[in-house]
Protein backbone atom coordinates (compact mmCIF):
# COMPACT_ATOMS: atom_id res chain seq x y z
CA UNK A 1 0.00 0.00 0.00
CA UNK A 2 1.51 3.00 -0.65
CA UNK A 3 1.32 6.75 0.21
CA UNK A 4 -1.09 6.43 2.44
CA UNK A 5 -2.50 9.72 4.05
CA UNK A 6 -2.03 10.60 7.32
CA UNK A 7 -4.42 11.18 9.69
CA UNK A 8 -3.88 13.23 12.92
CA UNK A 9 -5.25 10.24 14.84
CA UNK A 10 -7.17 11.32 18.44
CA UNK A 11 -5.60 10.05 21.63
CA UNK A 12 -7.51 8.94 24.34
CA UNK A 13 -5.96 10.07 27.96
CA UNK A 14 -8.56 10.67 29.99
CA UNK A 15 -6.69 7.88 32.37
CA UNK A 16 -3.17 9.44 32.11
CA UNK A 17 -5.08 12.88 33.32
CA UNK A 18 -7.05 10.88 35.81
CA UNK A 19 -4.13 9.37 37.23
CA UNK A 20 -2.46 12.32 37.90
CA UNK A 21 -5.40 13.99 40.02
CA UNK A 22 -6.03 13.99 43.21
CA UNK A 23 -7.76 10.68 42.73
CA UNK A 24 -5.13 9.48 40.88
CA UNK A 25 -3.42 8.53 44.70
CA UNK A 26 -6.34 5.62 45.26
CA UNK A 27 -5.14 3.72 42.74
CA UNK A 28 -1.72 3.79 43.43
CA UNK A 29 -2.28 1.02 46.22
CA UNK A 30 -0.99 -2.69 46.03
CA UNK A 31 -4.51 -3.95 44.62
CA UNK A 32 -3.16 -2.01 41.43
CA UNK A 33 -0.15 -4.44 40.82
CA UNK A 34 -2.35 -7.26 41.59
CA UNK A 35 -4.69 -6.00 38.87
CA UNK A 36 -1.62 -5.27 36.67
CA UNK A 37 -0.08 -8.30 37.12
CA UNK A 38 -3.39 -10.21 35.48
CA UNK A 39 -3.88 -8.12 32.97
CA UNK A 40 -0.20 -8.14 32.12
CA UNK A 41 -0.31 -12.42 32.14
CA UNK A 42 -3.79 -12.85 30.68
CA UNK A 43 -3.83 -10.28 28.21
CA UNK A 44 -0.92 -7.93 27.10
CA UNK A 45 1.69 -10.32 26.64
CA UNK A 46 -0.48 -12.45 24.95
CA UNK A 47 -1.68 -9.92 22.83
CA UNK A 48 1.41 -8.41 22.41
CA UNK A 49 2.82 -12.12 20.43
CA UNK A 50 -0.39 -11.96 18.15
CA UNK A 51 1.03 -7.83 17.71
CA UNK A 52 4.20 -9.43 16.69
CA UNK A 53 3.38 -11.98 14.81
CA UNK A 54 1.33 -9.97 12.94
CA UNK A 55 4.30 -7.60 11.90
CA UNK A 56 5.65 -10.88 10.62
CA UNK A 57 3.06 -12.11 8.83
CA UNK A 58 3.30 -8.77 6.39
CA UNK A 59 -0.64 -9.34 5.98
CA UNK A 60 -0.58 -13.02 4.66
CA UNK A 61 -2.90 -15.38 6.87
CA UNK A 62 -1.10 -18.25 6.67
CA UNK A 63 1.97 -16.91 7.98
CA UNK A 64 -0.10 -15.61 10.53
CA UNK A 65 -1.65 -18.47 11.87
CA UNK A 66 2.35 -19.94 11.67
CA UNK A 67 3.32 -17.57 13.49
CA UNK A 68 1.08 -17.92 16.90
CA UNK A 69 1.07 -22.05 16.67
CA UNK A 70 -2.59 -22.22 16.14
CA UNK A 71 -4.39 -24.10 13.74
CA UNK A 72 -7.28 -22.34 11.40
CA UNK A 73 -10.65 -22.34 10.79
CA UNK A 74 -12.47 -20.49 7.82
CA UNK A 75 -14.64 -18.04 10.46
CA UNK A 76 -11.43 -17.51 12.14
CA UNK A 77 -9.71 -16.70 8.80
CA UNK A 78 -11.97 -14.18 7.45
CA UNK A 79 -11.64 -12.32 10.60
CA UNK A 80 -7.77 -12.19 11.07
CA UNK A 81 -7.95 -11.34 7.57
CA UNK A 82 -9.83 -7.95 8.04
CA UNK A 83 -7.74 -7.07 10.63
CA UNK A 84 -4.55 -8.08 9.60
CA UNK A 85 -6.03 -5.50 6.08
CA UNK A 86 -5.75 -2.78 8.65
CA UNK A 87 -2.76 -3.62 10.65
CA UNK A 88 -1.37 -3.24 7.10
CA UNK A 89 -3.14 -0.07 6.58
CA UNK A 90 -1.81 1.31 10.09
CA UNK A 91 1.75 0.00 9.91
CA UNK A 92 1.76 2.24 6.54
CA UNK A 93 0.55 4.65 8.17
CA UNK A 94 3.18 4.76 11.03
CA UNK A 95 5.97 3.92 8.61
CA UNK A 96 4.87 7.33 6.89
CA UNK A 97 4.68 9.30 9.29
CA UNK A 98 8.58 8.06 11.00
CA UNK A 99 9.97 8.63 7.39
CA UNK A 100 8.51 12.27 7.85
CA UNK A 101 9.85 12.81 11.00
CA UNK A 102 13.22 11.38 10.36
CA UNK A 103 13.44 13.67 7.30
CA UNK A 104 12.24 16.62 9.24
CA UNK A 105 14.44 16.19 12.66
CA UNK A 106 17.54 15.08 10.71
CA UNK A 107 17.56 16.28 7.93
CA UNK A 108 18.98 18.72 5.97
CA UNK A 109 15.73 20.61 4.90
CA UNK A 110 14.15 24.11 6.59
CA UNK A 111 11.22 22.96 8.41
CA UNK A 112 9.20 25.61 10.92
CA UNK A 113 8.83 25.21 14.72
CA UNK A 114 5.04 24.70 13.74
CA UNK A 115 5.62 22.26 11.40
CA UNK A 116 7.98 20.12 13.81
CA UNK A 117 5.60 19.98 16.04
CA UNK A 118 3.02 19.11 13.79
CA UNK A 119 5.22 16.22 12.35
CA UNK A 120 5.90 14.79 15.75
CA UNK A 121 2.29 14.84 16.58
CA UNK A 122 1.90 12.80 13.71
CA UNK A 123 4.40 10.00 14.30
CA UNK A 124 2.98 9.58 17.57
CA UNK A 125 -0.08 9.31 16.93
CA UNK A 126 0.52 6.98 14.06
CA UNK A 127 2.59 4.70 15.78
CA UNK A 128 0.10 4.70 19.08
CA UNK A 129 -2.57 3.91 16.44
CA UNK A 130 -0.85 0.86 15.23
CA UNK A 131 0.61 -0.50 18.67
CA UNK A 132 -3.02 -0.33 19.77
CA UNK A 133 -4.10 -2.72 17.16
CA UNK A 134 -3.45 -5.42 20.07
CA UNK A 135 -7.31 -4.46 21.29
CA UNK A 136 -8.29 -5.55 17.10
CA UNK A 137 -6.37 -9.03 17.85
CA UNK A 138 -8.29 -9.39 21.24
CA UNK A 139 -12.10 -9.53 19.59
CA UNK A 140 -10.29 -12.30 18.46
CA UNK A 141 -10.99 -14.10 21.09
CA UNK A 142 -7.69 -17.06 21.00
CA UNK A 143 -5.88 -14.88 23.31
CA UNK A 144 -5.78 -17.18 26.28
CA UNK A 145 -4.60 -19.77 23.90
CA UNK A 146 -1.20 -17.77 22.76
CA UNK A 147 2.00 -18.22 24.65
CA UNK A 148 3.41 -15.04 25.81
CA UNK A 149 7.08 -15.25 23.78
CA UNK A 150 8.22 -16.74 20.56
CA UNK A 151 10.69 -18.42 22.13
CA UNK A 152 14.03 -18.92 20.76
CA UNK A 153 16.08 -20.51 23.73
CA UNK A 154 20.17 -21.07 22.99
CA UNK A 155 21.61 -24.10 23.90
CA UNK A 156 24.58 -24.54 26.61
CA UNK A 157 27.01 -25.46 23.79
CA UNK A 158 25.87 -21.63 22.09
CA UNK A 159 26.41 -19.69 25.05
CA UNK A 160 29.53 -21.33 26.04
CA UNK A 161 31.21 -20.54 22.35
CA UNK A 162 30.45 -17.02 22.92
CA UNK A 163 30.96 -16.30 26.86
CA UNK A 164 33.40 -18.59 28.07
CA UNK A 165 36.17 -16.75 27.35
CA UNK A 166 35.06 -13.63 29.88
CA UNK A 167 34.40 -15.98 32.60
CA UNK A 168 37.98 -15.20 33.65
CA UNK A 169 38.20 -11.37 31.99
CA UNK A 170 34.38 -10.50 32.74
CA UNK A 171 35.55 -6.77 32.58
CA UNK A 172 36.90 -6.49 29.28
CA UNK A 173 32.91 -7.15 27.99
CA UNK A 174 32.67 -3.74 29.29
CA UNK A 175 35.84 -1.62 27.41
CA UNK A 176 35.19 1.02 25.77
CA UNK A 177 36.04 1.42 21.52
CA UNK A 178 39.43 3.75 21.47
CA UNK A 179 36.68 6.37 19.81
CA UNK A 180 33.31 6.56 21.13
CA UNK A 181 30.66 7.26 18.01
CA UNK A 182 29.65 10.54 16.87
CA UNK A 183 25.94 11.68 18.64
CA UNK A 184 23.50 13.52 16.05
CA UNK A 185 20.97 16.13 17.56
CA UNK A 186 17.92 16.78 16.22
CA UNK A 187 16.52 19.58 15.31
CA UNK A 188 14.20 20.65 18.47
CA UNK A 189 10.75 22.13 19.43
CA UNK A 190 8.82 23.51 22.57
CA UNK A 191 6.68 19.99 24.12
CA UNK A 192 4.61 20.53 27.36
CA UNK A 193 7.81 19.63 29.16
CA UNK A 194 10.49 21.35 28.40
CA UNK A 195 12.23 21.74 24.68
CA UNK A 196 12.42 18.40 23.20
CA UNK A 197 15.09 17.39 21.12
CA UNK A 198 16.74 13.51 19.80
CA UNK A 199 20.08 12.07 20.13
CA UNK A 200 21.11 9.45 17.84
CA UNK A 201 23.98 7.22 17.27
CA UNK A 202 25.70 4.13 16.18
CA UNK A 203 26.14 1.63 18.90
CA UNK A 204 29.54 0.72 20.26
CA UNK A 205 28.37 -2.95 20.65
CA UNK A 206 28.54 -5.44 18.09
CA UNK A 207 26.08 -7.38 19.77
CA UNK A 208 23.59 -5.02 18.12
CA UNK A 209 24.97 -3.56 15.69
CA UNK A 210 22.26 -0.81 15.30
CA UNK A 211 21.70 2.51 15.85
CA UNK A 212 20.55 3.99 19.43
CA UNK A 213 18.22 6.78 19.48
CA UNK A 214 17.29 8.94 22.84
CA UNK A 215 14.69 11.55 23.55
CA UNK A 216 16.26 14.64 25.10
CA UNK A 217 13.77 17.01 27.87
CA UNK A 218 15.78 19.89 28.86
CA UNK A 219 14.69 22.75 31.03
CA UNK A 220 13.81 26.19 29.61
CA UNK A 221 16.88 29.02 30.89
CA UNK A 222 18.84 26.70 32.60
CA UNK A 223 22.47 27.46 31.34
CA UNK A 224 23.95 23.81 32.03
CA UNK A 225 21.62 21.91 33.35
CA UNK A 226 22.36 18.71 35.50
CA UNK A 227 21.32 15.79 33.48
CA UNK A 228 19.72 12.39 34.24
CA UNK A 229 20.00 9.38 31.86
CA UNK A 230 17.05 7.57 32.78
CA UNK A 231 16.28 4.00 31.32
CA UNK A 232 13.31 2.19 30.38
CA UNK A 233 11.33 -1.01 32.50
CA UNK A 234 11.37 -4.06 30.03
CA UNK A 235 8.37 -4.13 27.37
CA UNK A 236 8.13 -0.02 28.04
CA UNK A 237 8.17 2.07 24.55
CA UNK A 238 7.80 5.63 26.49
CA UNK A 239 8.56 7.60 22.97
CA UNK A 240 5.85 5.10 20.91
CA UNK A 241 2.58 5.33 23.18
CA UNK A 242 0.50 8.27 24.11
CA UNK A 243 -0.92 8.58 28.01
CA UNK A 244 2.05 7.03 29.32
CA UNK A 245 2.58 8.31 32.98
CA UNK A 246 5.92 9.90 33.60
CA UNK A 247 7.20 9.72 36.76
CA UNK A 248 10.27 12.11 36.67
CA UNK A 249 8.65 14.59 34.58
CA UNK A 250 8.68 16.71 37.38
CA UNK A 251 12.37 17.02 37.38
CA UNK A 252 12.40 18.96 34.26
CA UNK A 253 10.11 21.76 36.09
CA UNK A 254 12.95 21.21 38.85
CA UNK A 255 15.81 22.31 36.03
CA UNK A 256 16.91 18.75 34.80
CA UNK A 257 17.60 17.68 31.57
CA UNK A 258 16.02 14.02 30.97
CA UNK A 259 17.65 11.89 28.46
CA UNK A 260 15.61 8.54 27.77
CA UNK A 261 17.84 6.51 25.54
CA UNK A 262 15.39 3.14 23.94
CA UNK A 263 17.32 0.02 25.20
CA UNK A 264 18.12 -3.37 23.11
CA UNK A 265 15.31 -4.54 21.20
CA UNK A 266 12.80 -1.73 21.95
CA UNK A 267 10.78 1.17 20.05
CA UNK A 268 12.85 1.48 16.61
CA UNK A 269 15.01 -0.88 17.73
CA UNK A 270 12.67 -3.97 17.75
CA UNK A 271 12.98 -6.31 15.87
CA UNK A 272 10.54 -7.34 12.54
CA UNK A 273 8.84 -10.51 14.35
CA UNK A 274 8.87 -9.47 17.94
CA UNK A 275 7.19 -6.90 20.61
CA UNK A 276 9.51 -4.67 22.26
CA UNK A 277 11.34 -6.19 25.04
CA UNK A 278 10.50 -9.92 23.73
CA UNK A 279 14.07 -10.75 22.28
CA UNK A 280 15.39 -9.82 25.84
CA UNK A 281 12.69 -12.32 27.35
CA UNK A 282 12.97 -15.27 24.93
CA UNK A 283 16.40 -15.71 24.08
CA UNK A 284 17.26 -16.25 27.82
CA UNK A 285 19.80 -16.44 28.68
CA UNK A 286 21.92 -15.06 26.00
CA UNK A 287 19.08 -12.14 25.70
CA UNK A 288 20.07 -10.27 28.98
CA UNK A 289 24.07 -10.79 28.80
CA UNK A 290 23.76 -8.82 25.07
CA UNK A 291 21.25 -6.47 26.03
CA UNK A 292 23.27 -5.23 29.50
CA UNK A 293 26.46 -5.37 27.67
CA UNK A 294 25.16 -3.55 24.53
CA UNK A 295 23.39 -0.81 26.97
CA UNK A 296 26.30 -0.30 29.23
CA UNK A 297 28.19 0.98 26.22
CA UNK A 298 25.52 3.04 24.79
CA UNK A 299 24.52 4.81 28.30
CA UNK A 300 28.91 5.84 28.12
CA UNK A 301 28.53 7.50 24.94
CA UNK A 302 25.23 9.43 26.30
CA UNK A 303 27.72 10.69 29.95
CA UNK A 304 30.24 11.25 27.30
CA UNK A 305 27.51 13.69 25.20
CA UNK A 306 25.85 14.89 28.34
CA UNK A 307 29.79 16.49 29.76
CA UNK A 308 30.13 17.83 26.29
CA UNK A 309 26.89 19.72 26.54
CA UNK A 310 26.83 21.11 29.44
CA UNK A 311 29.15 21.52 33.11
CA UNK A 312 26.26 19.93 35.22
CA UNK A 313 26.35 16.63 36.77
CA UNK A 314 25.76 13.69 35.09
CA UNK A 315 22.97 11.36 36.96
CA UNK A 316 21.80 7.62 35.83
CA UNK A 317 18.66 6.30 37.08
CA UNK A 318 15.54 4.33 35.62
CA UNK A 319 12.88 2.01 36.70
CA UNK A 320 12.94 -1.74 37.20
CA UNK A 321 15.21 -2.90 34.24
CA UNK A 322 16.60 0.71 33.34
CA UNK A 323 17.71 0.89 37.09
CA UNK A 324 19.74 -2.03 36.50
CA UNK A 325 21.28 -0.96 33.67
CA UNK A 326 22.49 2.29 35.53
CA UNK A 327 23.75 0.63 38.69
CA UNK A 328 25.61 -1.93 36.44
CA UNK A 329 27.44 1.18 34.32
CA UNK A 330 27.89 2.68 37.83
CA UNK A 331 30.24 -0.10 38.62
CA UNK A 332 31.67 -0.89 35.32
CA UNK A 333 32.71 2.92 34.97
CA UNK A 334 35.40 2.41 37.24
CA UNK A 335 37.28 0.87 34.74
CA UNK A 336 36.51 4.35 32.30
CA UNK A 337 38.08 7.86 32.40
CA UNK A 338 37.34 9.85 35.24
CA UNK A 339 35.22 11.82 33.12
CA UNK A 340 32.33 9.36 32.22
CA UNK A 341 31.75 8.64 36.02
CA UNK A 342 28.68 9.43 37.40
CA UNK A 343 28.11 11.60 39.89
CA UNK A 344 24.74 10.25 41.48
CA UNK A 345 22.24 7.19 40.34
CA UNK A 346 18.25 7.76 41.05
CA UNK A 347 17.26 4.11 40.88
CA UNK A 348 13.61 3.12 41.25
CA UNK A 349 11.83 -0.28 41.64
CA UNK A 350 15.53 -2.20 41.42
CA UNK A 351 16.59 -5.14 42.77
CA UNK A 352 20.17 -6.72 43.61
CA UNK A 353 21.35 -7.85 40.34
CA UNK A 354 19.51 -9.32 36.68
CA UNK A 355 19.24 -13.07 38.02
CA UNK A 356 17.02 -11.75 41.10
CA UNK A 357 14.68 -10.04 38.47
CA UNK A 358 14.74 -12.67 36.03
CA UNK A 359 14.13 -16.03 37.96
CA UNK A 360 13.03 -15.07 41.04
CA UNK A 361 10.85 -12.16 40.07
CA UNK A 362 7.18 -12.89 39.15
CA UNK A 363 6.66 -12.36 35.62
CA UNK A 364 9.04 -15.09 35.42
CA UNK A 365 6.46 -16.98 35.87
CA UNK A 366 4.14 -15.24 33.53
CA UNK A 367 7.08 -15.54 31.15
CA UNK A 368 7.50 -19.45 31.79
CA UNK A 369 11.06 -18.85 31.86
CA UNK A 370 12.29 -21.78 33.77
CA UNK A 371 10.39 -24.09 31.65
CA UNK A 372 11.74 -22.72 28.59
CA UNK A 373 14.98 -23.10 29.48
CA UNK A 374 14.80 -26.13 31.47
CA UNK A 375 13.79 -27.70 28.21
CA UNK A 376 17.37 -26.68 26.60
CA UNK A 377 19.79 -28.00 29.92
CA UNK A 378 19.34 -24.87 31.57
CA UNK A 379 19.75 -25.37 35.06
CA UNK A 380 19.80 -22.92 38.11
CA UNK A 381 23.88 -23.65 38.34
CA UNK A 382 24.43 -23.51 34.74
CA UNK A 383 22.63 -20.07 34.67
CA UNK A 384 24.23 -18.23 38.10
CA UNK A 385 27.73 -19.42 35.79
CA UNK A 386 27.12 -16.55 33.09
CA UNK A 387 24.79 -14.48 35.07
CA UNK A 388 28.22 -13.52 37.35
CA UNK A 389 29.11 -11.81 34.41
CA UNK A 390 26.63 -8.73 35.08
CA UNK A 391 27.48 -9.13 38.82
CA UNK A 392 28.55 -5.37 40.54
CA UNK A 393 31.96 -5.75 42.40
CA UNK A 394 31.06 -3.55 45.57
CA UNK A 395 30.70 0.13 45.74
CA UNK A 396 30.10 2.27 43.01
CA UNK A 397 32.16 5.19 41.53
CA UNK A 398 29.19 6.98 43.02
CA UNK A 399 29.21 8.33 46.62
CA UNK A 400 26.71 6.67 48.56
CA UNK A 401 24.98 9.80 49.94
CA UNK A 402 24.39 10.52 46.38
CA UNK A 403 22.24 7.60 45.74
CA UNK A 404 18.56 7.98 45.95
CA UNK A 405 16.23 4.80 46.41
CA UNK A 406 12.72 4.42 45.93
CA UNK A 407 11.24 0.73 46.80
CA UNK A 408 8.21 -0.84 47.00
CA UNK A 409 8.44 -3.58 50.21
CA UNK A 410 5.69 -5.69 48.59
CA UNK A 411 7.11 -5.55 45.14
CA UNK A 412 7.72 -9.13 43.81
CA UNK A 413 8.78 -8.17 40.36
CA UNK A 414 12.25 -6.92 41.46
CA UNK A 415 12.93 -8.49 44.16
CA UNK A 416 12.38 -6.39 47.41
CA UNK A 417 14.88 -8.17 50.16
CA UNK A 418 17.53 -8.29 47.52
CA UNK A 419 17.57 -4.53 47.03
CA UNK A 420 17.66 -4.53 50.63
CA UNK A 421 21.13 -5.85 50.54
CA UNK A 422 22.55 -3.69 47.65
CA UNK A 423 21.68 -0.73 49.68
CA UNK A 424 23.39 -1.91 52.77
CA UNK A 425 26.49 -2.86 50.94
CA UNK A 426 26.81 0.35 49.64
CA UNK A 427 25.89 1.89 52.65
CA UNK A 428 23.35 3.84 51.30
CA UNK A 429 21.77 6.75 53.97
CA UNK A 430 18.30 6.01 55.30
CA UNK A 431 17.57 9.53 54.44
CA UNK A 432 17.52 8.61 51.01
CA UNK A 433 16.11 5.40 50.71
CA UNK A 434 11.79 5.68 49.98
CA UNK A 435 10.51 2.89 51.52
CA UNK A 436 6.82 2.53 50.57
CA UNK A 437 3.92 0.20 51.32
CA UNK A 438 3.76 -0.59 47.35
CA UNK A 439 4.25 -2.84 44.60
CA UNK A 440 6.49 -2.78 41.79
CA UNK A 441 3.83 -0.77 39.39
CA UNK A 442 2.03 1.45 42.36
CA UNK A 443 5.73 3.35 43.14
CA UNK A 444 5.69 4.68 39.87
CA UNK A 445 2.28 5.92 40.27
CA UNK A 446 2.91 7.43 43.65
CA UNK A 447 6.00 9.09 42.79
CA UNK A 448 3.44 11.29 40.55
CA UNK A 449 1.90 12.84 43.72
CA UNK A 450 4.88 12.48 46.25
CA UNK A 451 7.89 14.24 44.79
CA UNK A 452 9.88 13.91 48.32
CA UNK A 453 12.39 11.49 46.40
CA UNK A 454 12.54 13.54 43.70
CA UNK A 455 13.30 16.58 45.71
CA UNK A 456 15.49 14.98 47.63
CA UNK A 457 17.43 14.03 44.56
CA UNK A 458 17.32 17.47 43.30
CA UNK A 459 19.46 18.41 46.66
CA UNK A 460 22.39 16.10 45.70
CA UNK A 461 22.30 17.35 42.07
CA UNK A 462 22.34 20.80 43.64
CA UNK A 463 25.49 19.81 46.54
CA UNK A 464 27.04 18.33 42.97
CA UNK A 465 26.81 21.71 41.14
CA UNK A 466 28.84 23.69 43.93
CA UNK A 467 31.95 21.19 44.32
Amino acid sequence: MSNPKIQQYSSHTFMSKWLRSPLGAVVAKPWFDRLTMKMLDRWYFPLSRMWAAARAAGGSVDKYFAEIGLPATPALEKRVALILQEFEVRRDHSKLADDNWQDAFFGDGNVTTEQLLGIEQARLDCRHHFNSMRSKLLTLGISQKISALKWQVPTLEEVSTSYDKWLERPLELFELPENLPEVTKSKTFQGTVGTNYWLRFQSPSTLTNDVVTARVYEPENVKNPPTLIYGHGICVEYDHWRGLIDEVEALVKMGVRVIRPEAPWHGRRTPHDRFGGEQFIATSPRGPFDHFCAAVLEWAVLIDWSRNSSTGPVALGGTSLGSMTAHLVADRARHWPERLHPDALLMITHSRGVADAMFRGKLSDTWGIKAATSKLGWTAEAMQKYMTLLDTHGPTVVAPENVVSILGNRDNVTPYDAAIELLDEWNVPQENRFDWQRGHFSVPLTMIHDHAPLRKFIEILKRQSTT
